[in-house]
């Protein structure tokens, strides 16, 4: 019997790895189908994960729209798609300049990419602007300049391209969020406000446009890290702050989001949280234990600024 047993296991384990080889052709071939001569919108992908984003759509063989706010690193996006692309199965990118933190010019990138292709049957809405520190240092114009980048700037192209969407009764906005949207977390005031009002825009626009079979997905990782980061080894500390938050650091690296942004557009999925447990957690915690959630926070904040040499 034991004979037996060591035998069937390598053959086991050989027809595991021959389906999960199997399902992830399958799936990769579904998702090309998914966005296969779709238009589709990236707003910020001279990002880590616009790249990212742009390098599997264009794979998927989509007719790409790459908006960024610098000329040069677009081109050389566009370089590196047309590099290593079959040019029987993929499409030439359509680069359009654009900071969404000038509200005055994004109208017009709507009509320009309309005018261009007629339609925009995906819109992944991905550009993100950060600051960290107190609040009573933040001047009001950098809170303007957040609020225009991450909330304003989206809302208005989203606004001026799902006007074609609800005429066709066809499309799929994909918001990329931040675990910021749904947990106010300290010296972050004006970038996390500004994520839950995006947040808060896409909900409430899934709901008003589901009658017109138009899909609005979020997708919130805790954090997206650069391509040379890695997480710290061990070094554990024992406040329950550092505990508690220290999973966030490691974030999510660029590759995997924009896979997920993918499979969310396949699928169809409105809700995406990328997290570990421990951030998961906080998002529940935060809903049905308020006052727990708050004081955790706030013994962090104490912590951190009882610490020589920080500000």
């Amino acid at each position: 019997m034991g004979v037996m047993v060591v035998l069937m296991l390598p053959l086991l384990l050989l027809g595991i790895s021959g389906l999960l080889f199997i399902y992830q052709e399958v799936s990769r071939l579904w998702s090309k189908s998914a966005v296969q001569n779709k238009v589709v919108v990236i707003t910020d992908a001279i990002s880590g994960l616009g790249k990212e984003c742009a390098r599997v759509f264009h794979t998927g063989g989509a007719r790409l729209v790459l908006c960024g706010k610098d000329w040069e690193k677009l081109e050389s996006l566009y370089d590196s798609l047309i590099s290593v692309a079959d040019p029987s199965k993929t499409f030439t990118p359509k680069l359009v300049l654009l900071d969404l933190s000038d509200i005055s010019c994004v109208q017009d990138v709507a009509k320009e990419v309309l005018d261009c292709y007629g339609c925009v049957d995906i819109l992944i809405s991905n550009a993100s602007m950060k600051v960290k520190g107190p609040a009573h240092k933040i001047s009001l114009e950098l809170d303007q300049k957040i609020m225009n980048a991450n909330y304003f700037g989206p809302i208005t192209l989203t606004k001026g391209l799902l006007p074609n969407m609800i005429s066709r009764r066809t499309g799929q906005i994909v918001l990329v969020n931040t675990i910021h949207g749904k947990l106010g977390l300290p010296f972050r005031t004006a970038y996390a406000a500004s994520k839950h009002a995006a947040l808060g825009f896409f909900d409430c626009l899934r709901a008003e446009v589901e009658e017109y079979d138009v899909v609005v997905s979020t997708v919130s990782p805790t954090f997206i890290r650069s391509y040379h980061t890695h997480p710290e080894q061990g070094n554990w500390d024992t406040s329950i702050w550092k505990f508690f938050f220290r999973k966030l650091a490691p974030g999510v690296h660029p590759v995997e989001v924009a896979e997920e942004v993918m499979r969310t557009v396949r699928r169809k999925k409105q809700e995406v949280l990328m997290a570990n447990p421990i951030p998961k957690a906080a998002v529940y915690i935060r809903a049905f234990f308020p006052e727990f959630f708050f004081a955790v926070v706030a013994c962090g904040v104490k912590e951190k600024l009882s610490v020589p040499g920080e500000g």
